[in-house]
């Protein structure tokens, strides 16, 4: 079995502009995520901001990423339209793509997905998350309990406005009582989208083992894997095959 390569984007804003931010994660969202993922011997993990030329993605970059994690908030518009298109369409060839927290808000998200922005409510209080397994056969639920306990979140609240997933893994309750379709699986051509809901940056969402856990079951989901060849397009009809009818 081959490696997955794994690309771990970030804007890296927060982290730089926000000293509570930068105390919780002083290399980086992006460093705190693939620091986890390294661990899996499986996973060859590198990053990439927005800041660095073509925002660290450029097309050698996305022809060797498996795998995609996405984590934006502030600057979803500095994103070049150019780039979005490349990730689309490597995604649309079989790039997996995992989209975190405010991500669904990222042009690729909203691009892949064909709905603007989408709305829902929220509430960054800090209160107390559960995260519950509602599909516990699914590969991104392997090796969880029933549920996800996280001490302080951001509350996102239903109507969440987005496709209804192909697949629902998580679903969130808050202590204010709102609930949240909160793992949310999709495929767009031959390539797989994961949608993860927890991960604000001023909470450390991720220096918690479960949830990275859930990310690294992402990671390995969402990998391409072989399937039937895919053509496109006006096509000549066999003869061999008509003849043996």
């Amino acid at each position: 079995m081959n490696d997955i390569q794994v690309t771990v984007w970030n804007e890296y804003r927060h982290e730089k502009q926000n000293p509570q931010v930068h105390s919780i994660y002083p290399n980086g969202l992006h460093e705190a995520i693939a620091g986890y993922l390294r661990k899996d011997s499986r996973l060859k993990v590198r990053t990439a901001v927005l800041d660095e030329p073509q925002h660290g993605l450029s097309e050698e970059v996305l022809d060797n990423t498996d795998v995609l994690v996405w984590w934006g908030h502030k600057a979803h518009d500095e994103v070049q339209d150019d780039i979005v298109e490349k990730v689309q369409q490597r995604v649309l060839d079989g790039m997996g793509l995992i989209v975190l927290h405010s991500g669904h808000g990222a042009k690729i998200f909203t691009e892949l997905l064909g709905t603007n922005t989408p709305s829902l409510k929220w509430r960054d209080d800090g209160e107390r998350e559960k995260l519950w397994v509602v599909e516990p056969g699914h590969p991104i639920a392997n090796g969880l309990s029933d549920f996800i306990e996280i001490e302080k979140e951001e509350m996102y609240g239903e109507r969440f406005e987005i496709p209804a997933p192909d697949e629902l893994v998580f679903i969130s309750w808050f202590e204010g009582g709102e609930v949240f379709r909160s793992g949310c699986c999709y495929r767009r051509g031959t390539g797989k989208i994961f949608y993860f809901r927890p991960g604000h940056e001023t909470f450390p969402t991720y220096h918690q083992p479960e949830v990275m856990q859930v990310i690294q079951n992402a990671v390995h989901w969402a990998a391409p894997t072989e399937g039937a060849e895919v053509t496109y397009g006006r096509v000549e009809r066999d003869r061999e095959h008509q003849a043996s009818l």
